[in-house]
């Protein structure tokens, strides 16, 4: 873990993703959300393709595999994060990616029902000692309410946002899912996702806005290339260099980030509550994941505070 191989890019993909949550802001001030969603995946779906082509990957698929990717596309790359981008109007970043670190929950719930996979007591334990922890950060953002939206919204869309991400995958582990290299599969998913972010922009927000400042577009490509595509390669390496449960704490590192953005930029403010609440979602989020013993699913929770 201690080796610069290892050590720099374990680092650099938690603070990405714990970064990408606070650039989102950014992208909801000046156009409605879901042509901020649409936007950034128009740029990140070909850098996507292209990645796949570089790393020699087939780009290919037979009619069972696109139909997964249709699927995969929709729930990850649009109900995901057209949940998350509105959850951003209400609520502060940093607490929405505290609260996506709890993906690994409906993982596990979903695991179980749909390809009957197990987890240990240890992770159950683990999972209510930061669902305790998140609660009381909920409670502190309720009674402060920084940005000055429904916060109970905000907490029902990033639910939302979880599930949906959740459910993908899930979905995406099935044996049609392991047959297709993953950044080839996750480019069409993710054209797919973009086609439809594209509907439902038009039908629901009208025209596109195009903003004339460089801050948006410079976010949009920071998200769409650094934040979507950069740190595939640095992830997947890392699960082969330490395995995917060491790999899958840089979760934590992502949330220590995304909450000190929110400190510095958004009006966050510690008090008692959320300093507990905080240090108990931590604790919780490493004793769950030390607990895992499911491989798939540890692979699922390392990436899923990519924003």
């Amino acid at each position: 873990m201690l080796s610069p191989k290892v050590l720099i890019p374990f680092m650099l993909t938690g603070t990405i993703w714990g970064s990408t949550w606070f650039v989102i802001t950014g992208q909801i001030s000046n156009v409605p959300a879901a042509w901020g969603v649409f936007f950034r995946f128009m740029l990140a779906t070909p850098a996507l393709f292209a990645l796949a082509v570089v790393m020699g990957n087939r780009l290919r698929l037979n009619r069972p595999e696109h139909l997964l990717a249709l699927g995969v596309g929709i729930a990850q790359f649009s109900g995901n994060f057209l949940f998350v981008y509105h959850s951003e109007q209400h609520i502060t970043s940093g607490i929405v990616a505290v609260m996506f670190a709890l993906l690994m929950v409906p993982n596990a719930v979903f695991a179980r029902v749909f390809i009957g996979e197990r987890v240990q007591s240890g992770f159950i334990g683990g999972s209510l000692v930061a669902i305790a922890g998140v609660a009381m950060l909920l409670v502190h953002e309720w009674n402060a309410a920084p940005l000055g939206g429904n916060v109970g919204l905000g907490i029902v869309l990033a639910i939302g946002g979880m599930l949906a991400a959740s459910i993908a995958n899930v979905v995406q582990a099935n044996p049609t899912g392991r047959g297709v290299p993953m950044v080839s599969f996750l480019a069409w998913a993710m054209l797919y996702g973009t086609a439809f972010d594209l509907v439902y922009a038009f039908v629901t927000a009208g025209p596109p806005t195009l903003p004339s400042g460089w801050q948006f577009w410079a976010g949009t490509a920071y998200l769409a290339i650094i934040g979507s595509v950069v740190t595939f390669p640095l992830h997947y390496n890392l699960v082969r260099e330490i395995g995917a449960g060491k790999t899958a704490y840089n979760a934590i590192v992502t949330v220590c980030v995304a909450m000190l953005l929110s400190t510095v930029f958004e009006g966050f403010r510690w008090d008692a509550l959320s300093a507990s609440g905080m240090a108990l979602a931590l604790l919780g989020m490493g004793l769950a994941l030390r607990a895992r013993r499911v491989k798939s699913l540890q692979v699922q929770q390392s990436g899923a505070l990519r924003r």
